[in-house]
């Protein structure tokens, strides 16, 4: 069974996502279909874009925070975040090759970088439950305990969205066409 959910815009959405959506075109230019998706439930995208915005000040490089949320998406086998967070790594800086390789699930060259990966895929693959064997692979890379506890921060995060792409098989923006997927 197909939901169809509507992709709704500022002026579609129900009343409480309305500004929600407004911000997120003015500071991006467009709105993307997941946020569009979230919109039919305001509480998720309000949800969202505030466990987002707590991710964004964890003490995770902006290198580290994509490779986060690409490892869990990969996890997840969701190609829209992928291809979204791929582009988002772009707009960054961020290397092209560190990206593509925590969307497909595959080992980055850097060290510490790669433990990162790992352990965000661990965590998603283990439902929560990692073992200690990969808690101090992590550890050992240079991560503090309090950035096991930001790990979970993106997986909530990327859970929400990954999990309400595959529910609504949200169709990939135009933007991040070419992003990989």
């Amino acid at each position: 069974m197909s939901l169809n959910y509507p992709i709704h815009d500022e002026t579609t959405a129900p009343e409480a996502a309305r500004p929600l959506l407004a911000g997120a075109k003015q500071k991006l230019g467009f709105i993307p279909n997941l946020y569009g998706v979230m919109a039919n439930a305001p509480a998720l995208l309000d949800a969202y874009f505030k466990v987002g915005e707590a991710f964004q000040r964890s003490s995770f490089t902006p290198t580290e925070q994509q490779v986060v949320l690409l490892a869990v998406s990969a996890a997840n086998g969701c190609g829209y975040c992928r291809a979204a967070h791929q582009a988002v790594a772009a707009m960054q800086g961020i290397d092209a090759g560190v990206a593509r390789a925590a969307a497909e699930g595959q080992p980055i060259d850097d060290p510490r970088l790669e433990a990162l990966r790992a352990f965000a895929a661990h965590v998603v693959e283990t439902r929560g439950w990692p073992d200690e064997a990969a808690i101090e692979a992590f550890l050992s890379a240079g991560y503090s305990p309090s950035q096991v506890l930001e790990v979970v921060l993106g997986v909530g995060m990327k859970t929400l969205s990954n999990y309400t792409n595959h529910i609504a098989h949200t169709p990939i923006d135009a933007a991040f066409q070419g992003a990989g997927a």
